[in-house]
């Protein structure tokens, strides 16, 4: 991280809420967590009154497994974002340029700019075209959020090809990738994948995730990873989470059977992006979306108000939840 550079990024606004009386579609979470976890949870916590084998063993290997990569190529981290951190900090530095979606995850641009480097804008449906070969890293979300647009793998695969002949760092975000069925970038040569458990599997809070990489980039992620890095409770959940395929499948299930109807009855009011993920994106037309926002949490509801992502300006964010709270979302935004 350059010292220069840290007092002049700011922060960046996220969705979720932490109020109990809001029924909070502001952030893209499941809303059911894996049967279990509390009694993982509950042993981990008398576990962690020592320090962790820093190795992380059966955590590397729940997901390697989940990905299909060699367990030797995961690198544990404390989120999504710190797996992004840890992939920028090892490849960026004051002078360089990087390859940056938009409108996305907003957290990109930031870790870039914390690095010294500058962040290079692109439109999130023209980086597969883009040509790498002036930049140091390239990102790719994929799904795409705010969009939800997912990338076709063949294209994908391309563009990690171009990119490694360029000797330019692919860093590709999947932390919604575990909601659909197609496959993970872990294990490409050349390639930085960021994973996140906390979206799939209803656990924001416990904050646990993972890299992957092979070769030096793989070598620079495990030197530059802090130790213990993974708290023990986030490791033994993570783990078992992990190897619940019967709670993935039926998520998957779920949110593509939500994420229709939701269009569907949301396409009345309002032009709804085409999405892969467990969100949709909601162009409000000529109503602000700051006042449906507001006229939304005075009914109990939050939603996220999109114009904070770069390049929109008359949207706003819906997760897909459960159908009952799908139900109470839709009766909310019919009314105001």
């Amino acid at each position: 991280m350059d010292p220069d550079s840290v007092r002049g990024v700011d922060r960046v606004p996220h969705g979720g809420s932490d109020d109990p009386d809001l029924l909070d579609f502001s952030a893209n979470t499941n809303p059911r967590t894996p049967d279990g976890v509390d009694a993982v949870y509950d042993g981990a916590l008398d576990a962690a009154r020592s320090y962790p084998n820093d190795g992380y063993p059966a955590f590397r290997d729940a997901a390697a497994a989940f990905v299909g990569c060699d367990p030797e190529a995961v690198v544990p981290t404390p989120g999504g974002l710190a797996a992004l951190r840890l992939a920028f900090a090892t490849t960026l530095g004051p002078g360089d340029d990087a390859l940056v979606p938009s409108p996305s995850f907003g957290e990109y641009a930031r870790e870039v700019r914390l690095q010294g480097a500058t962040p290079e804008f692109v439109p999130h449906d023209e980086v597969l075209d883009a040509d790498p070969d002036a930049y140091a890293l390239a990102v790719v979300c994929n799904p795409n959020n705010p969009t939800g647009d997912a990338y076709d793998p063949d294209a994908i695969e391309a563009f990690a090809a171009r990119c490694r002949d360029r000797d330019t760092r692919l860093v590709v975000d999947e932390a919604f990738l575990g909601f659909t069925d197609r496959p993970s970038l872990a294990g490409t040569e050349g390639v930085v994948v960021a994973r996140s458990l906390t979206k799939l599997f209803g656990l924001p809070g416990l904050r646990a995730g993972f890299a992957v990489a092979t070769g030096d980039p793989r070598e620079a992620l495990g030197t530059a990873r802090r130790a213990w890095n993974l708290g023990t409770p986030a490791a033994r959940v993570g783990a078992y989470c992990l190897d619940q395929s019967q709670f993935v499948a039926a998520t998957r299930d779920r949110v593509a059977s939500e994420r229709a109807r939701l269009a569907d009855a949301l396409g009345e009011r309002f032009d709804v992006h085409p999405s892969e993920a467990p969100f949709l994106l909601l162009d409000t037309g000529a109503r602000d979306p700051a006042d449906l926002v507001a006229a939304a949490r005075d009914r109990g509801v939050a939603i996220r108000d999109a114009t904070t992502f770069r390049g929109l300006n008359s949207h706003v964010r819906v997760a897909v939840r459960a159908p009952a709270e799908n139900d109470r979302l839709l009766e909310v935004l019919a009314s105001v």
